[in-house]
């Protein structure tokens, strides 16, 4: 379990990594996402383009011999791209009031049950809210 309340703490635990905080502490708890970039890929694409175009017109290559390594490498990059199918990279902010930021990544598959018990402490707090103003 990722959030585990006590009467006055929130403990965390995801993986190997524990923490804990007091209710009153926690000034913001969210899930953040963030588009994955595929910085490298795109970068060796263009390099493995740009090697075949310089075989292609400036090379005295009679025969289409770089044609073969330049599909495997097209073919190993499109495997690096989309063998992955998470789109976006999930991580657990907690912020608290002494502006100290904890983010943790998180697996894709661990967001809605992270999702969930995070929807449990902001409804707890807000119980707690309310019966200190009332």
């Amino acid at each position: 379990m990722f959030v585990t309340l006590t009467p006055n703490q929130v403990h965390f635990r995801y993986g190997k990594n524990q923490w804990q905080y007091t209710f009153d502490e926690i000034a913001e708890l969210g899930i953040s996402r963030k588009k994955k970039t595929y910085f490298f890929v795109n970068t060796l694409f263009i390099l493995v383009t740009a090697i075949a175009y310089y075989c292609m017109i400036f090379s005295d290559i009679i025969e289409v011999y770089y044609i073969i390594p330049t599909l495997l490498c097209y073919t190993f990059l499109i495997i690096l791209r989309f063998n992955d199918r998470a789109e976006f990279e999930y991580s657990v902010l907690v912020r608290d009031i002494y502006e100290k930021e904890t983010t943790i990544k998180i697996k894709a598959e661990d967001r809605n049950l992270i999702g969930r018990q995070i929807d449990q402490y902001l409804t707890l707090q807000f119980d707690r809210m309310i019966k200190k103003t009332a």
